[in-house]
């Protein structure tokens, strides 16, 4: 008989415990069991915040402390809602359950290689093409209902009101350089009207980032094939999303800003100095914002004096 899965009341001591697979496999083989799905061979996956391993080259099962329970019940929420709504793959629920008060998931495996392993070596003219993919993906996220992920907590006033309240302590503390920080309080005096919804709430994931993607080359080169991880659903305003691949895949470059806001439905005239200013306040009040370790333009902290300096570095259109 397997031991129970312990409790944990904050993520620093489950994360020491997850480090080692030997504490929580037996846990993983036996829900495997349990749905009479084979694990001869299983795949730890060391990064993510949760419990995640390959059953086998077809099935991920994926167990969720319960400190992180509204983590499954944004990714069950997103999964479900999302189904059959986008042109390219995402996870498919095969199983769900409950162990010692753990939530899980058994999902399908995606096909594909990993955006951060191929994302790097890219020829520029594919790299163009993925980002292009990624805006249409965002914008098709963000056309489907919200049906029931509209009642996941916080709503997007309560998030960004939160999220400014604690804004310039967070950068503080993060080493955000004092160019940047003298400027943050105009920027928060009108953030409340800045980040304020223009319609309706959409689904927003928070993290189009290539840790989350899979790539696929066909005859035209590389290409977005899948995407998962939708522990962090939320809804709000649109534009949240187009800040993880700005800050991680454009690198201020002209052409990939153009390719990624063209998928997502804006042309360089939509690209407004009042849509940069509202694209760096959010970026500044985004759940993981640490701009000094996310954005990737090489010597941006010399290249811009303060915040104007900086949105147009970001988004050069």
């Amino acid at each position: 008989m397997t031991a129970p899965l312990p409790a944990f009341t904050d993520y620093e001591t489950f994360r020491i415990w997850r480090a080692d697979p030997a504490h929580w496999l037996p846990i993983a083989r036996a829900i495997a069991r349990g749905h009479g799905l084979a694990c001869a061979a299983p795949q730890v996956f060391s990064t993510g915040t949760n419990l995640v391993l390959a059953l086998d080259e077809n099935l991920i099962l994926k167990i969720f402390p319960p400190f992180l329970h509204a983590q499954f019940v944004s990714e069950r929420g997103a999964l479900a809602q999302l189904e059959g709504r986008l042109r390219i793959a995402i996870p498919e629920i095969v199983a769900e359950g409950e162990r010692d008060g753990w939530p899980y998931l058994v999902i399908t495996r995606l096909s594909g290689e990993l955006g951060a392993d191929v994302w790097p070596s890219l020829p520029e003219a594919d790299k163009e093409r993925v980002l292009a993919g990624i805006g249409e993906t965002i914008a098709e996220v963000q056309r489907a209902p919200v049906g029931p992920l509209g009642q996941i907590e916080p709503g997007w006033d309560a998030f960004m009101r939160r999220q400014i309240e604690g804004c310039r302590a967070r950068h503080a503390r993060l080493g955000l350089p004092q160019k940047f920080l003298d400027g943050l309080d105009d920027l928060l005096r009108d953030a409340v009207a800045l980040t304020a919804l223009d319609g309706p709430p959409v689904i927003l994931t928070g993290e189009y980032i290539p840790e989350n993607f899979l790539l696929s080359r066909g005859a035209a080169g590389w290409q977005l094939a899948g995407l998962f991880d939708f522990g962090d659903v939320m809804t709000g305003r649109g534009d949240y999303d187009l800040l993880g691949p700005s800050a991680f895949m454009t690198s201020g470059m002209p052409r990939r800003v153009r390719s990624l806001f063209a998928g997502f439905g804006y042309s360089a005239a939509d690209v407004t100095p009042d849509l940069k200013l509202r694209l760096m306040a959010l970026m500044l009040l985004h759940r993981a914002s640490d701009p000094v370790r996310h954005i990737c333009i090489e010597g941006w902290q010399q290249k811009a004096a303060d915040l104007r300096e900086l949105q147009d570095l970001l988004w050069p259109i």
